[in-house]
């Protein structure tokens, strides 16, 4: 049993610089435990069901890591743990997927030692750190972007994923066994919905934000 005040924390980061410093950081706070260290994504999982710890700090970007689908996953098996990013990517889309997936907070690595053994300790006691700014960025974003993907029927979803690919018209159409012509109609209604004028902006939005939804 851990002591009632002991707060048990699982860090997960694929840099082990980053988990040396995070480490010597809350070190400096005695009711914070870490229980275990993942370098990768595979082993968080096994970690939290084994650990049950208390917080799972997390770096967004790690390899064989759906941030999203674990967030979603640690929240609905393991809700007595609470996800905190701990994050250097800024995206809206990143911040607004966290925050649909169940995260308590989403904070980036150049935050000060002080506060972020501040924010475990809040989100050990069931705080959400999530602050105005934030919860208007994800607003934003849900919006916009996600408004303007749900527009998308799930044929121009695979065009558009193709596009981004760089796939050329013929090898699309290859590709879906579809005529040029077909595509070509389909390309169009890519363009009106996401509301660029032509293949180029297509292909922009595709690479900044599709490759980012929690979906």
């Amino acid at each position: 049993m851990n002591p009632p005040d002991e707060i048990t924390a699982l860090v997960a980061d694929d840099h082990p610089l980053t988990l040396e410093g995070v480490r010597s950081i809350l070190e400096k706070a005695p009711e914070i435990k870490i229980v275990g260290e993942a370098l990768d994504g595979n082993e968080i999982k096994p970690m939290i069901a084994k650990l049950r710890p208390r917080i799972l700090l997390m770096n967004l970007v790690m390899p064989n890591h759906n941030p999203m689908e674990l967030g979603r996953w640690v929240r609905e098996n393991y809700p007595d743990t609470a996800t905190l990013v701990l994050t250097g990517h800024h995206r809206d889309a990143y911040l607004a997927g966290m925050m649909q997936a169940g995260a308590a907070g989403y904070l980036d690595k150049t935050v000060q030692a002080e506060q972020l053994i501040a924010s475990i300790r809040l989100v050990a006691s069931g705080v959400h750190l999530f602050d105005e700014e934030q919860k208007t960025r994800a607003r934003a974003w849900h919006e916009d972007v996600e408004e303007k993907w749900n527009r998308l029927s799930e044929r121009e979803k695979q065009v558009l994923r193709l596009l981004v690919e760089g796939a050329s018209n013929q090898e699309i159409a290859s590709n879906l066994h579809i005529r040029i012509k077909t595509l070509d109609k389909h390309l169009e209604k890519i363009y009106r919905k996401l509301e660029v004028d032509w293949r180029a902006k297509a292909v922009l939005w595709g690479k900044e934000n599709m490759g980012d939804f929690p979906y």
